[in-house]
C-alpha cells in the first residue's frame, strides 16, 4: 500500500463510520460497485478523481478531505458520558484548524502569550487544599491572569480567551453528547472547541468554553485523547471553576443585593443576563453560598409560571442567551434547548483566526484561495467575505 492509498483508506474509514454508513451503502450511494468501493478502503487501488469526488460529495466533504494527510493530536481532553461516533472525525478538524491557525500565527509573526501557563503548574502543585477551595481560588487567580476587576463581568468571553492565548473554535455538530474539549500545548494549544450546534443555548456555549480553561488550568494531567470517558470529579472541578471564573462571588453578592426589590423570578433573570450564565448556574451559586435550600427549584418554577404564564420546560432556559453567545451548565443532560431571556449567537463569536486571515490577505502573504480553504468557505463566499471587509470602518482592498 503507497502512501497516497493508505491516507485515502484511513479518510475514507473515518468518515464513513462516522456517518454511520456501510460499505455497500456509500459504494451505492457514490455510483460505484460495492468491491470497487471495498479496494478503496483498504487500499488496493487508487480511485479515479471524479469517483473519489462522488464519495468525498456523498459524505458532505471535499476532495481535499480525502487526499489530505491529517496532525494526529495527542494531548487532548475529549471526554463524552457515552461513545461518541463522530469523535474521529472532530478530532481531524481541530487537528487542521490548528494547524492553519499556527501556520497564520507564524507567518505573521503575531502569536498571543497564553496567560494561564504559570497558573497550571502552580495549581498542579495545591494538592493539600479542599478541592473545591483549591478550585474557586485558581477560578479567582485565573480571572487575576486575565486582568479581570473583582466584580466585572464578561461581556466578550471569546474576545478575552483569545486575546490571553487561548484559541478558541466554534464547531457545530448536532449532538448532545458533545459540548467540548481542550487541546493543550504540545500539540499547537492551548485550544478550547465548543459545540455551537443551535439547539444548545448560548449560555452553554459561554460555560463550556470556561469549563474547558478550567480542565487546561487544572487537570494538564489529564490531556491524553485517548482517554474518551468522563471523569466525575474532574467534571465537576471544571464546573465549579467556570462558574466562579464566569461569575466571582464578591459581584454576585453585590448584584444579588441591589435586587432585593425585585421577585425571585427576576432577580435570577437580571444576574444571569449580567454575568451570560445559565439561570440553573444562578440557582446552583444560591445552594453552593448557604442562601437557600433545594425547595429553590420548585419555588422559582412555581414563581415564573405565575409570572409568565407557563412552566420551563426541562431543558428549556427562559429569556435565555442567543446562539450567537457561548455557554454551558452545570448539567450536560439538562441543558439542550432553550434559556429563559436568552443571549444570541453575537455573544459568543470567535474573531481571531479571521482577523489573522484578513491581515495575511492584505499584506499579500496568501491567495483568496488558501484564506477560502483557512476558513472552511468556498471561494465565491471568500470573495463576499472581502468585500464586506473593504466596506467596513478600515477596510483596506485586497485584490
Amino acid at each position: 500500500m503507497g502512501v497516497t492509498e493508505q491516507i485515502i483508506s484511513e479518510n475514507l474509514t473515518r468518515f464513513r463510520l462516522a456517518r454511520g454508513y456501510s460499505q455497500a451503502r456509500l459504494a451505492h450511494m457514490s455510483g460505484i460497485s460495492v468491491a470497487a468501493y471495498q479496494k478503496i478502503e483498504k487500499g488496493q487501488s487508487v480511485p479515479r478523481v471524479d469517483t473519489l469526488q462522488n464519495i468525498a460529495s456523498t459524505l458532505g466533504l471535499n476532495l481535499m478531505d480525502m487526499v489530505e494527510q491529517v496532525p494526529t493530536l495527542s494531548g487532548v481532553r475529549f471526554r463524552s458520558q457515552k461513545k461518541l461516533k463522530i469523535r474521529d472525525e472532530i478530532l481531524v478538524q481541530v487537528g487542521r484548524w490548528l494547524r492553519d491557525f499556527n501556520y497564520l500565527e507564524k507567518l505573521l509573526n503575531d502569536k498571543a502569550p497564553y496567560v494561564f501557563g504559570d497558573l497550571s503548574e502552580r495549581v498542579s502543585q495545591q494538592v493539600s487544599i479542599d478541592d473545591h477551595d483549591r478550585v474557586r481560588k485558581a477560578a479567582r487567580e485565573a480571572r487575576e491572569a486575565a486582568e479581570l476587576d473583582i466584580e466585572e463581568p464578561i461581556l466578550d468571553i471569546c474576545g478575552l480567551l483569545e486575546s490571553k492565548g487561548v484559541k478558541i473554535l466554534p464547531l457545530s455538530k448536532a449532538s448532545t453528547e458533545f459540548f467540548g474539549l481542550a487541546v493543550g500545548t504540545a500539540d499547537g494549544g492551548p485550544a478550547v472547541i465548543v459545540n455551537t450546534w443551535d439547539r444548545i443555548p448560548v449560555e452553554r456555549w459561554i460555560f463550556s468554553a470556561c469549563h474547558e480553561l478550567g480542565h487546561l488550568i487544572l487537570h494538564l494531567e489529564s490531556f491524553i485523547v485517548k482517554d474518551e470517558n468522563e471523569n466525575p470529579k474532574e467534571e465537576y472541578e471544571a464546573n465549579i471553576f467556570a462558574s466562579h471564573f464566569l461569575m466571582p462571588d464578591d459581584a454576585f453578592a453585590k448584584y444579588l443585593k441591589q435586587s432585593r426589590g425585585l421577585s425571585l423570578v427576576d432577580r435570577v433573570l437580571k444576574i444571569k443576563r449580567i454575568f451570560g450564565v445559565s439561570y440553573k448556574t444562578v440557582l446552583m451559586r444560591l445552594l453552593e453560598n448557604g442562601l437557600t435550600d433545594n425547595s429553590i427549584w420548585g419555588r422559582f418554577q412555581s414563581q415564573y409560571q405565575r409570572q409568565y404564564g407557563r412552566t420551563l420546560k426541562l431543558k428549556e432556559e427562559p429569556k435565555g442567551i442567543h446562539s450567537d453567545q457561548f455557554a454551558r451548565s452545570l448539567s450536560p443532560a439538562e441543558e439542550c434547548s432553550k434559556e429563559p431571556s436568552k443571549l444570541d449567537r453575537s455573544d459568543f463569536m470567535a474573531d481571531r483566526l479571521r482577523g489573522l486571515v484578513r491581515n495575511a490577505l492584505e499584506e499579500d502573504k496568501i491567495t483568496v484561495s488558501r484564506a477560502a480553504e483557512i476558513l472552511g468557505l468556498d471561494i465565491t463566499s471568500m470573495k463576499a467575505e472581502v468585500a464586506a471587509w473593504n466596506c467596513d470602518i478600515d477596510g483596506k482592498l485586497v485584490a
